[in-house]
């Protein structure tokens, strides 16, 4: 594993490999971008750009059940949208793998994005989902590794959230300048 911020997604993308992840489900989101595009240049694996994020729930359900695993990759902003869609994977314990990458908090500069920043965890949590945080870079992959176990293993319904500290923050005074 490497330790720096640029390699975080090359490591990822290894684990997702060597964990027999083969669908991605995901919203564009620029946190991701760089995971997206190894994903998306693996022949091993099909990535499929959903319109809003409760259909990657729906998708991830559908995958499952036909004997492959995948994850969905998405912002937290994006959390909001999959609250009910996730009661259907609660209830007959589908394995649900999900990579979050965060917004409203480390520096924010846009406020709407603060509320479902600070609400993700427990939102998550309150539809049984189990939640890894990590604020390093180099937690990352081992993080996404133990999550795939625990879903595909346990058949539990888990989100590694990536703090806003490791994917850095916009910061739009800048360009104004």
């Amino acid at each position: 594993m490497t330790d720096t911020k640029l390699d975080w997604p090359a490591d990822v993308h290894k684990v997702l490999r060597d964990e027999g992840i083969t669908e991605v489900a995901m919203v564009p989101d620029a946190g991701h971008s760089r995971l997206i595009e190894l994903c998306e240049g693996d022949n091993d694996i099909s990535l499929v750009t959903m319109t809003t994020e409760e259909e990657g729930i729906h998708m991830l359900s559908g995958v499952y059940l036909g004997g492959a695993k995948g994850v969905m990759l998405l912002q937290s902003s994006g959390v909001g949208n999959i609250m009910n869609s996730l009661a259907m994977p609660n209830t007959c314990r589908i394995p649900i793998l999900m990579i979050v990458t965060m917004r409203g908090e480390w520096g924010e500069f846009n406020s709407w994005q603060v509320p479902m920043g600070q609400g993700t965890p427990g939102c998550l949590e309150a539809m049984g989902v189990r939640v890894l945080r990590v604020d390093q870079a180099e937690e990352i992959a081992p993080a996404v590794k133990a999550a795939s176990r625990l879903a595909f293993d346990g058949q539990q319904m888990v989100a590694v959230l990536i703090s806003q500290k490791v994917l850095g923050f916009k910061d739009f005074r800048e360009l104004a300048r």
